[in-house]
Protein backbone atom coordinates (compact mmCIF):
# COMPACT_ATOMS: atom_id res chain seq x y z
CA UNK A 1 0.00 0.00 0.00
CA UNK A 2 0.95 3.24 -1.39
CA UNK A 3 1.85 6.34 1.47
CA UNK A 4 -0.38 8.91 0.97
CA UNK A 5 1.42 12.26 1.86
CA UNK A 6 0.01 15.11 3.52
CA UNK A 7 -0.01 18.73 2.15
CA UNK A 8 -1.07 20.25 -0.80
CA UNK A 9 3.04 21.56 -2.13
CA UNK A 10 2.91 21.14 -5.91
CA UNK A 11 5.71 20.77 -8.30
CA UNK A 12 5.51 21.05 -12.47
CA UNK A 13 7.25 18.06 -13.87
CA UNK A 14 8.31 18.31 -17.60
CA UNK A 15 9.03 14.77 -19.17
CA UNK A 16 11.05 14.03 -22.26
CA UNK A 17 10.01 17.41 -24.79
CA UNK A 18 13.28 16.94 -26.44
CA UNK A 19 13.73 17.30 -30.14
CA UNK A 20 13.97 13.43 -30.99
CA UNK A 21 10.88 12.70 -29.07
CA UNK A 22 9.11 15.53 -30.20
CA UNK A 23 10.33 16.04 -33.90
CA UNK A 24 6.81 14.06 -35.36
CA UNK A 25 4.47 14.37 -32.45
CA UNK A 26 0.78 15.53 -32.48
CA UNK A 27 0.64 19.15 -32.21
CA UNK A 28 3.81 19.57 -31.23
CA UNK A 29 3.76 23.57 -31.51
CA UNK A 30 0.82 23.73 -29.50
CA UNK A 31 1.78 21.54 -26.99
CA UNK A 32 5.08 23.83 -26.47
CA UNK A 33 3.36 26.66 -26.18
CA UNK A 34 0.73 25.68 -23.74
CA UNK A 35 3.85 23.90 -21.41
CA UNK A 36 6.00 26.85 -21.45
CA UNK A 37 2.60 28.96 -20.23
CA UNK A 38 3.03 26.24 -17.67
CA UNK A 39 6.60 26.61 -17.25
CA UNK A 40 6.20 30.30 -16.46
CA UNK A 41 3.23 30.07 -14.33
CA UNK A 42 5.12 27.66 -12.31
CA UNK A 43 8.12 29.68 -11.95
CA UNK A 44 6.00 33.23 -11.18
CA UNK A 45 4.42 31.34 -8.18
CA UNK A 46 7.54 29.75 -7.15
CA UNK A 47 6.61 25.97 -7.99
CA UNK A 48 9.64 24.24 -8.18
CA UNK A 49 9.88 23.31 -12.37
CA UNK A 50 11.59 19.48 -12.76
CA UNK A 51 13.22 18.69 -16.17
CA UNK A 52 13.32 15.07 -17.12
CA UNK A 53 15.37 13.46 -19.61
CA UNK A 54 15.69 9.99 -21.65
CA UNK A 55 18.72 8.80 -22.80
CA UNK A 56 19.10 5.92 -24.89
CA UNK A 57 21.10 4.57 -27.86
CA UNK A 58 19.06 7.18 -30.18
CA UNK A 59 18.78 9.55 -27.38
CA UNK A 60 22.35 9.98 -26.69
CA UNK A 61 24.00 12.77 -24.29
CA UNK A 62 24.50 15.74 -26.39
CA UNK A 63 23.53 14.42 -29.25
CA UNK A 64 20.85 16.89 -31.23
CA UNK A 65 17.91 14.53 -30.61
CA UNK A 66 18.70 14.85 -26.90
CA UNK A 67 18.51 18.08 -26.63
CA UNK A 68 15.52 20.21 -25.13
CA UNK A 69 13.17 21.77 -28.09
CA UNK A 70 14.30 25.49 -28.09
CA UNK A 71 11.47 27.04 -27.01
CA UNK A 72 11.90 25.09 -23.59
CA UNK A 73 15.18 25.83 -21.68
CA UNK A 74 15.20 24.94 -17.95
CA UNK A 75 16.90 27.52 -15.65
CA UNK A 76 20.20 27.26 -14.20
CA UNK A 77 18.71 26.54 -10.66
CA UNK A 78 15.96 23.99 -12.02
CA UNK A 79 16.52 20.54 -11.39
CA UNK A 80 16.78 17.61 -13.92
CA UNK A 81 16.81 14.30 -13.81
CA UNK A 82 18.19 11.95 -16.39
CA UNK A 83 16.17 8.56 -17.12
CA UNK A 84 16.23 5.47 -19.06
CA UNK A 85 13.17 3.99 -18.59
CA UNK A 86 9.25 5.39 -19.19
CA UNK A 87 8.41 6.19 -15.81
CA UNK A 88 10.40 9.06 -14.55
CA UNK A 89 10.95 7.42 -11.43
CA UNK A 90 12.72 4.79 -12.21
CA UNK A 91 16.31 4.09 -11.55
CA UNK A 92 16.38 7.78 -10.76
CA UNK A 93 16.69 10.75 -7.79
CA UNK A 94 13.41 11.49 -8.46
CA UNK A 95 11.47 9.91 -5.30
CA UNK A 96 14.22 11.57 -3.06
CA UNK A 97 14.10 15.21 -5.04
CA UNK A 98 10.22 15.53 -4.83
CA UNK A 99 11.08 14.29 -0.78
CA UNK A 100 13.37 17.20 -0.15
CA UNK A 101 10.91 19.53 -1.98
CA UNK A 102 8.84 18.33 -0.13
CA UNK A 103 6.11 17.84 -2.71
CA UNK A 104 3.31 15.64 -2.67
CA UNK A 105 1.45 16.84 -5.87
CA UNK A 106 3.13 16.73 -9.34
CA UNK A 107 1.33 18.85 -12.34
CA UNK A 108 2.46 16.56 -15.22
CA UNK A 109 3.14 17.45 -18.64
CA UNK A 110 5.48 16.32 -21.79
CA UNK A 111 6.23 13.14 -24.02
CA UNK A 112 5.06 10.31 -24.89
CA UNK A 113 1.67 10.68 -23.91
CA UNK A 114 1.42 6.61 -24.30
CA UNK A 115 4.71 5.61 -22.80
CA UNK A 116 6.68 7.91 -20.32
CA UNK A 117 3.87 10.41 -19.15
CA UNK A 118 1.76 7.27 -18.51
CA UNK A 119 4.34 5.43 -16.75
CA UNK A 120 4.91 8.40 -15.00
CA UNK A 121 1.71 9.22 -13.94
CA UNK A 122 0.88 5.87 -12.66
CA UNK A 123 3.72 5.73 -10.76
CA UNK A 124 3.00 8.63 -9.07
CA UNK A 125 0.24 7.93 -8.15
CA UNK A 126 1.28 3.98 -6.98
CA UNK A 127 3.82 6.28 -4.97
CA UNK A 128 1.36 8.01 -2.76
CA UNK A 129 1.61 11.45 -5.04
CA UNK A 130 -2.15 13.26 -6.06
CA UNK A 131 -1.14 13.87 -9.95
CA UNK A 132 -2.54 16.73 -12.20
CA UNK A 133 -1.75 16.05 -16.07
CA UNK A 134 -1.88 18.93 -18.24
CA UNK A 135 -4.40 17.73 -20.76
CA UNK A 136 -3.33 20.29 -23.72
CA UNK A 137 0.10 20.17 -22.61
CA UNK A 138 1.82 16.31 -23.52
CA UNK A 139 1.13 14.83 -26.66
CA UNK A 140 2.91 12.08 -28.52
CA UNK A 141 3.26 10.33 -32.03
CA UNK A 142 0.64 8.26 -34.30
CA UNK A 143 1.32 4.19 -33.27
CA UNK A 144 1.55 1.77 -35.77
CA UNK A 145 0.10 -1.57 -34.40
CA UNK A 146 1.82 -5.37 -35.35
CA UNK A 147 -1.91 -5.95 -37.07
CA UNK A 148 -1.56 -3.12 -39.58
CA UNK A 149 -3.55 -1.00 -37.87
CA UNK A 150 -2.68 2.75 -36.50
CA UNK A 151 -3.88 4.44 -33.60
CA UNK A 152 -4.32 7.96 -34.07
CA UNK A 153 -1.92 10.36 -31.47
CA UNK A 154 -5.22 12.53 -30.82
CA UNK A 155 -6.84 9.52 -30.26
CA UNK A 156 -4.04 8.51 -27.52
CA UNK A 157 -4.06 12.15 -25.90
CA UNK A 158 -7.85 12.04 -25.37
CA UNK A 159 -7.51 8.69 -23.85
CA UNK A 160 -5.49 9.28 -21.04
CA UNK A 161 -7.06 12.91 -20.26
CA UNK A 162 -10.27 10.76 -19.75
CA UNK A 163 -7.81 7.86 -17.80
CA UNK A 164 -6.55 10.96 -15.93
CA UNK A 165 -10.65 11.47 -14.70
CA UNK A 166 -11.17 8.01 -13.90
CA UNK A 167 -8.46 6.39 -11.96
CA UNK A 168 -9.54 5.82 -8.54
CA UNK A 169 -6.53 5.29 -5.86
CA UNK A 170 -7.61 5.79 -1.94
CA UNK A 171 -6.25 8.99 -0.54
CA UNK A 172 -4.65 10.56 -3.73
CA UNK A 173 -6.30 12.96 -6.08
CA UNK A 174 -5.72 12.85 -9.86
CA UNK A 175 -7.39 15.36 -12.21
CA UNK A 176 -6.69 16.99 -15.72
CA UNK A 177 -5.99 20.83 -15.95
CA UNK A 178 -5.74 22.95 -18.74
CA UNK A 179 -2.05 24.85 -18.70
CA UNK A 180 -3.41 28.31 -18.67
CA UNK A 181 -6.16 27.49 -15.55
CA UNK A 182 -3.83 25.08 -13.49
CA UNK A 183 -3.84 25.68 -9.74
CA UNK A 184 -0.46 25.14 -8.48
CA UNK A 185 -1.70 25.64 -5.00
CA UNK A 186 -3.55 22.19 -4.92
Amino acid sequence: MATVREGSRSVLLVVDVQVGVVRNAWQVADVVQCLAQAVARARAQGVAVIWVQHQNERLVPGSADWQWVPELVPAAAESRIAKRFNSAFEQTELEALLAGLGATRIVLAGAASNWCIRATAHAALERGYDLTLLADAHTTTDMDCEDGTRIAAADIVRELNVAMTWLDYPGRHNSKALAEAVDFGG
